[in-house]
């Protein structure tokens, strides 16, 4: 099968990449690799340097592919970076969304999946929310990731294509960005590995849903072949900031101490979700403890600073 992922070299994206391939599928990846980084990309991929927001090299790259399938993962993700710049990040969250729709569309596309959030569509979410909780961003982000999800369904029923959106909560796992407000896991890993206290804005009350990188690219794995539409990819467990900060320590080996600041505009204070959908219709629940998955992404950062240290 000939699959095409934007921002395939990316965090998620390049996990993607990565188990389409052992899977034996053609991938080709769009990455403009303003984030995402060339070296993620398995090397039996085939990586385009193509930003999203140019219709027209998207357009030529998937005429040339003939994709099956679309996953669309390419994204602008900083919450906070979006409330300071509303149009740049619609740019590429809500126009490279609609040219990625459209350019599967129109070159042979039967299946588009796209990554979408949880954690900034509902907006407070104290309860986990279910597929059919109100749509309330905070943010313009999260305005703009629904505003996508509206085009892909307008897309789909113009061309008779089929469409999945998967809204994520916080996703985390190795070769994450810890820059951006959503990474806070690898923000977290790297103070520590540099031997800095982690940085907690707001009251560290705040409470989020962490759901592991493989599970997520599970997710996907089966929405290739599970039933269209609309599904939470989450682990139902609420984890607070502060306790978050408390196990990277712990699993570091340092104490438990971090640096408070004040909080960031455009972030919500709670936000869980339920995968009840996801479970049922696609036969997927997440499988990694936080624990785990903790163990697993602070074991790779380590590797990393060691290997930057022998270079």
């Amino acid at each position: 099968m000939n699959v095409l992922v934007t921002g395939g070299a990316g965090f998620i994206g390049s996990h993607m990449v990565d188990a389409l391939i052992e899977r034996g599928h053609h991938v080709t990846v769009v990455d403009d690799l303003s984030t995402g980084v060339a070296a993620n990309v398995d090397a039996r991929a085939i990586l385009e340097q193509v930003d999203v927001r140019d219709a027209r090299a998207l357009s030529d790259v998937a005429r040339d592919v003939r994709p099956d399938v679309v996953i669309a993962m390419a994204a602008s993700v900083d919450v906070c970076g979006s409330v300071d710049d509303p149009a740049l990040d619609a740019s590429t969250n809500v126009l490279g969304s609609l040219n990625t729709f459209l350019a599967g569309a129109r070159n042979g596309a039967r299946l588009m999946i796209y990554s979408s959030t949880g954690g900034a569509l509902y907006g407070e979410s104290p309860h986990p929310a279910t597929e059919e909780t109100p749509v309330q961003p905070l943010s313009p982000y999260g305005i703009a990731k629904h505003a996508a999800e509206l085009y892909l369904s307008w897309v789909c029923a113009r061309y008779g294509m089929t469409g999945t959106v998967l809204r994520y909560a916080n996703v985390y796992g190795p070769r994450q960005n810890g820059s951006g407000s959503g990474g806070v896991v690898a923000a977290f890993a790297q103070r520590l590995l540099s031997g800095v206290q982690p940085i907690i804005y707001g009251d560290g009350l705040q409470t989020r849903d962490f759901v592991y990188v493989g599970d997520v690219v599970r997710a996907n794995l089966l929405a290739l072949e599970g039933p269209p539409g609309t599904y939470n990819i989450g682990t139902g467990t609420s984890t607070s900031i502060l306790d978050l900060g408390r196990l990277c320590c712990v699993a570091c080996g340092r104490d438990a101490v971090v640096e408070m600041r004040p909080g960031r505009s455009g972030e919500v204070h709670d936000s869980v979700l339920d995968s009840a959908r996801a479970a049922r219709k696609l036969g997927w629940q997440p499988r990694t403890t936080l624990t785990d998955g903790l163990r697993s992404t602070l074991d790779w950062y380590g590797a990393m600073a060691r290997g930057a240290d022998r270079a």
